[in-house]
């Protein structure tokens, strides 16, 4: 998991997406190479616009790896046009609609609202010393700056429970 961190910050970097300029959510996803799921997730969901042209976003973006933990088949299924609300469920679960960096948390367990439309739309955030999670995701790279928000890499794709 620690290499893959490293992979990413340093796919980042030379992508020189850590510049002034990062480039948008989508655009700094797609040069890091290891969201591939999520990115045809939100193009399937309709919502790569939104995270492209939204303001003040944080993203947990769950890796590729990530996606391929869930169960056999959910994938797939999630991404059935017969599924598209569902799938927006998911990912919509995955965004705050405010920038929220690691340093803003106060090290302890916090309940912050998601962009999800209804029913559990909130999650659950904690400090400790041994690092940040959301919900049961461990965030495994935090802060890393788009031109309109802020994306933690999680190891777990947050699923809400209804």
């Amino acid at each position: 998991m620690r290499l893959s961190m490293i992979s990413f910050v340093s796919s980042l970097v030379l992508a020189g997406s850590v510049s002034a300029n990062a480039g948008t959510i989508v655009e700094v996803a797609q040069g890091a190479g290891q969201f591939n799921t999520l990115i045809a997730a939100a193009q399937a969901a309709g919502l790569d616009g939104a995270l492209a042209d939204g303001e003040n976003l944080t993203v947990f973006a769950p890796t590729d790896e990530a996606f391929a933990a869930l169960p056999d088949g959910t994938v797939e299924m999630l991404l059935k046009p017969e599924n598209k609300d569902q799938l927006i469920a998911v990912l919509s679960y995955h965004v705050l609609p405010r920038k929220l960096a690691s340093t803003d948390l106060p090290g302890r367990t916090i309940h912050v609202k998601t962009i999800k439309g209804s029913g559990d739309k909130t999650l659950s955030v904690s400090k400790t010393s041994s690092g940040v999670t959301v919900d049961k995701a461990n965030v495994i790279s935090a802060d890393i700056p788009a031109d309109n928000g802020i994306i933690h890499v999680v190891d777990a794709v947050l699923l809400p429970s209804n």
